[in-house]
């Protein structure tokens, strides 16, 4: 298996969680499957992980993404879904600031269009979408329309905006799946629910053990 991991800078704040991508990616390697991080390329404004603010500083999504993957990841431009088995996102603020306009515009919301394209050629292929934490919103905005089923977590305004723009919603503990066989979406709640890093990885875990399940 080999699996495509989209990154949208580093840090949950802005960024990619760290916490999640890595426990995603250690689910990954654990069963000897391949991942691949790729990331946009582009300017996002910087938020401080000590108070919350913005203090105007810019740094580009690309580079910052590079930290997690010890600098093996590609241009999202370069990602191309026949060449791999599944795509996954990661949650952390940056799917809803940079992927996509969610932290802003709410149920208005855009994405990012190679975001966008990348989510779209990989479901028209009918191949898996893994998501995290907020980062099934940016699911639910392009392929809402189709009635997928994901979770957000308990009942919260994310839910309630996921199931306006379309998507079936269903209600998740941290280490609890959503799985969406119909349209091969699977998604899990991580740090809209738990609150310890154990919780997390153990969330990935059932994760990519469901994507396991379902293409034996």
């Amino acid at each position: 298996m080999n699996i495509a991991v989209i990154l949208s800078g580093c840090g949950n704040r802005d960024g990619s969680e760290l916490q999640e991508s890595l426990s995603l990616l250690v689910a990954i390697d654990r069963r000897g499957w391949r991942y691949q991080c790729f990331a946009p390329e582009g300017q996002f404004t910087v938020v401080s992980h000590l108070d919350g603010n913005e203090h105007g500083e810019k740094r580009d999504l690309l580079t910052e993404s590079a930290r997690i993957a010890r600098g093996d990841i590609k241009p999202l431009t370069q990602y191309r879904p026949e060449n791999f088995d599944a795509l996954a996102l990661p949650g952390g603020m940056g799917a809803a600031r940079n992927l996509s306009t969610y932290a802003f515009d709410g149920v208005n919301m855009t994405v990012r269009p190679d975001v966008e394209q990348a989510i779209l050629s990989t479901y028209k292929l009918f191949k898996p979408i893994l998501a995290m934490c907020i980062a099934p919103m940016v699911l639910a905005k392009v392929l809402g329309k189709e009635g997928i089923k994901l979770t957000l977590g308990m009942e919260n305004s994310a839910s309630k905006i996921a199931a306006q723009l379309g998507a079936k919603v269903q209600y998740c503990d941290v280490v609890e799946v959503c799985v969406d066989s119909e349209h091969h979406i699977y998604t899990t709640p991580a740090y809209m629910v738990g609150t310890r890093i154990s919780e997390i990885f153990a969330g990935a875990e059932c994760l990519i053990m469901a994507l396991e399940n379902d293409c034996r």
